[in-house]
């Protein structure tokens, strides 16, 4: 529902010209809570060589807990996607903050491998989707249109500036004090933290304050502040003013060559994150040095989020999932090298490729459904995207530990993921957001060709 004249107004008086520069406060909150959310999530690689250590599982079944929490995160997607066009963000996020924290505690008193695919599994992975990626892009993208690129990669980037603190910090508690103690630990941060923050600060959408995306503002003879006329970006009309549903995107091409971009492209990013600590470990590397690494992973991935997310306001979305897709096949292809030659050039080069590149997935993914499908129905249209999506990110890690078992090492399962980057790579090109809406920069482009003819 939209404001009247007077109610606008009078919310912009109330705040004092707040409402201008809302949408970077709403960047902001979801900046730390992903900081912490995601991480926590990614927490997982560190706790999991100690549970196999104390329990002496076998790697596929211990594996697991992370595939079944990353598919019950899938299946749940829908669900807070249709939740999401109802409801308000903070309540969504600030119980998935609870539960998280629920099941970290719980899992402090596991015994049997059920339990842990209940508690660290079902409870934190499963139901701590709403704080990564996939529940901030259900409601991120309306706050900007112009600017959305950009946007969503410093809101992303907060996982890893989270990291390179946060993955450090648990490492030393579970070496110190054990895994059940950083348990506890993300659990207090996540209710002193990330509740009260989303609780009082997050919302849905600029409407809420009578803004337009971008933080333009209505003026009172219903216009707005633009300065100057924005690009059109449209090139499909047909297929911009329909309005979507989830039946009427099924029934596109563009819906399910998307699904196959992002679950493979899950796949290639959640292999290599939930195993390459133990794998690491393998090859000689300390076990602070490889927690160092995981952590400078996010951090090299500020740079890829924030640039490459601004960049694909530029030149779009397609060419910056392919070179982000490029470097998570790098990155494979040099840790198949480190099982032989083990040296702190391949270490960190590997580091660099994955984070930088590999990482500017996030901002894509946050960014590419919408120009396809934004709408009333937005949010159920991710959620079954994300479903798909997600169960790549669950199969990668428990194929890689698989494999890992009946061969006795990474390569095989290394070189299946190089050839998803390249599947991945193909997929985006097919659903060819370009040709449905531009970006900002194609949109101005396209724009001053016009006019010089």
């Amino acid at each position: 529902m939209s404001l009247s004249g007077k109610q606008v107004s009078g919310l912009n008086a109330k705040l004092a010209g707040l409402p201008v520069f809302y949408g970077w406060i709403v960047v902001a909150v979801v900046f730390i809570t992903m900081g912490i959310g995601v991480n926590v999530r990614t927490s997982f690689s560190l706790l999991y060589p100690s549970i196999l250590q104390e329990y002496g599982w076998d790697r596929a079944t211990t594996a697991a807990a992370f595939s079944i929490g990353f598919i019950c995160g899938g299946l749940f997607s829908p669900i807070v996607g249709r939740l999401m066009d109802l409801s308000a963000p903070r309540y969504l996020l600030s119980a998935s903050a609870l539960f998280v924290s629920a099941g970290l505690v719980l899992s402090t008193y596991a015994s049997e491998p059920w339990h842990i695919y209940m508690t660290l599994g079902v409870m934190m992975i499963g139901t701590g989707v709403v704080m990564t990626y996939v529940g901030h892009s259900m409601f991120l993208p309306a706050w900007f249109e112009q600017k959305r690129g950009l946007a969503i990669g410093l809101a992303f980037s907060g996982v890893g500036i989270g990291s390179i603190f946060l993955m450090p910090l648990i490492q030393s508690t579970i070496t110190e004090e054990g895994w059940r103690a950083a348990c506890w630990l993300m659990a207090t941060l996540l209710v002193i933290v990330v509740v009260p923050l989303n609780l009082v600060l997050q919302r849905k959408n600029p409407q809420e304050l009578g803004l337009l995306p971008d933080g333009h503002v209505h003026t009172e003879e219903g216009g707005s502040n633009l300065q100057k006329p924005i690009a059109d970006p449209v090139v499909d009309k047909d297929w911009v003013n329909t309005d979507w549903s989830l039946g009427k995107a099924v029934k596109t091409g563009s819906f399910w060559w998307l699904c196959i971009t992002c679950s493979s492209g899950l796949y290639v990013w959640y292999a290599v994150q939930v195993h390459q600590t133990k794998y690491l470990l393998e090859t000689g590397i300390s076990p602070i040095e490889a927690s160092f690494a995981l952590g400078l992973v996010g951090f090299a991935g500020i740079v890829g989020q924030i640039y490459f997310g601004h960049l694909s306001d530029r030149i779009g979305r397609e060419w910056i999932w392919t070179l982000s897709s490029a470097g998570f096949a790098i990155c494979y292809l040099l840790l198949l090298v480190m099982e032989y030659e083990n040296n702190p050039v391949i270490l960190y080069g590997m580091v660099i490729v994955q984070g930088a590149l590999g990482y500017a997935l996030a901002a894509v993914f946050g960014s590419m459904p919408a120009d396809l499908f934004q709408g009333r129905r937005y949010g159920e249209i991710l959620g079954v995207v994300s479903l798909i999506a997600l169960m790549g990110g669950g199969i990668g890690p428990w194929v890689t530990g698989y494999l890992y078992d009946i061969y006795g090492n990474y390569r095989i399962a290394f070189w299946l993921a190089f050839g998803v980057c390249l599947i991945s790579i193909m997929s985006v090109w097919m659903t060819a957001p370009r040709k449905r809406r531009l970006v900002a920069g194609q949109a101005e482009k396209r724009a001053a060709l016009l006019a010089k003819n």
